[in-house]
């Protein structure tokens, strides 16, 4: 199968702004990950392309890019899934909302402060009992869904309340809090509810419903964002 593989480029070093460099490449097999195909681009055509991919596996979350449109993580995503008429034209692009360092590499450092702004682990000051803290399966069935989030950022770089405004804590942030402000061992339930009622908190959410179908775990992210809400409304 012949793919045209077109990718938004950008070297701050020597370019401008940024533009689409175009890449025919042949007899490839339809389950190939448009990630092989960046791959063949950088090591048999093209050296100076530049990605970011560590497991390659759907697990590290480090691929997620632009796909024809829609934030994907370029190892799960397959080539098959792009063919019209035989042949298959596969644009990849950065993830939009944060700054292009180079290439298809963006500077997730804005995203990394949104998640630690909304405190991501456990605050339990009684002493420790001689085993773990028990839960029950319902109590923890309530949060277990936010806890597959690999911070790959396909979700907030896919809201448009995060591109019109980047201080929004974002949809990946409020998922992180979700999954602690309802542990029934956590005791900074507050002081997260505190955080996220900002402006610039969970209430800058638009429910656009962009950010569920990004999520590369399946993730009901716009459905743990309004409990979030909702328990905000039960605090006030």
């Amino acid at each position: 199968m012949d793919v045209t593989l077109r990718v938004k480029r950008f070297n701050p070093e020597v370019d401008e702004k940024p533009y689409w460099a175009e890449y025919e490449l042949h007899d490839i097999e339809p389950v190939e990950r448009v990630l092989d195909l960046l791959h063949r681009v950088k090591w048999h055509i093209d050296g100076t392309l530049s990605f970011r991919r560590s497991c390659a596996h759907g697990i590290c979350g480090s691929d997620a890019m632009r796909i024809n449109g829609y934030n994907l993580l370029a190892c799960k995503a397959l080539v098959k899934d792009f063919v019209k008429g035989g042949k298959a034209k596969i644009e990849v692009a950065p993830i939009l909302g944060l700054p292009v360092i180079k290439d298809l590499i963006v500077d997730m450092g804005p995203f990394f402060e949104h998640y630690r702004e909304v405190m991501p682990y456990l605050v339990n000051d009684t002493p420790p009992p001689e085993r773990e803290r028990i839960q029950s399966r319902e109590e923890r069935a309530i949060y277990d869904e936010g806890t597959k989030c690999i911070l790959c950022a396909a979700c907030t770089t896919s809201c448009p309340s995060f591109w019109a405004n980047d201080a929004y804590v974002g949809p990946a942030a409020i998922v992180q809090a979700h999954r602690f402000i309802f542990d029934s061992r956590d005791e900074a339930t507050e002081d997260r509810l505190a955080i996220l009622s900002d402006p610039d908190g969970v209430w800058r959410c638009r429910t656009i419903y962009n950010c569920t179908p990004a999520c590369p775990r399946e993730i009901p992210v716009t459905r743990l964002i309004a409990e979030v809400k909702g328990r905000i409304g039960k605090s006030e």
